[in-house]
């Protein structure tokens, strides 16, 4: 499949997928005779990985590096301590996840203390505009 459908499949922007092939996290598989990148299922599973760490915080070198432990193609790093590295991304994928969880009660706990104080507003209007100054 060409870029534009990975894009479409994965959420990814044309110019991220560009991004992560020029810096060797993901490479097309082919060529059309045209030039055009043509991605596999294998391609586009390897992009979704790669979405699921950004939120977590992950660097391209260890992404680089968690992709050769889940997903090694031609060209991967070599680890020496492959399930080593693996528990390492496992403690700071869970800890990241944490941090989120924190972030997120904070967020509903504010959203709740804004809609509490719409619904004690004087001559409130649910229609009404919102004003700024």
């Amino acid at each position: 499949m060409q870029i534009g459908e990975v894009a479409e499949r994965t959420g990814l922007s044309l110019r991220t997928i560009r991004y992560y092939e020029e810096v060797g996290l993901v490479v097309p598989s082919a060529r059309s005779q045209g030039g055009f990148r043509l991605y596999t299922e294998p391609d586009v599973d390897r992009l979704q990985l790669i979405k699921r760490m950004k939120p977590l915080g992950f660097q391209l070198e260890e992404m680089r590096d968690l992709l050769a432990i889940l997903d090694p193609v031609p060209g991967s790093p070599d680890l020496a301590v492959p399930a080593a590295r693996l528990a390492e991304f496992s403690r700071t994928a869970e800890q990241a996840c944490a941090d989120l969880r924190a972030k997120l009660r904070v967020a509903e706990e504010f959203a709740a203390l804004l809609r509490a104080h719409l619904d004690q507003a004087p001559g409130r209007r649910s229609s009404a505009p919102v004003r700024s100054r």
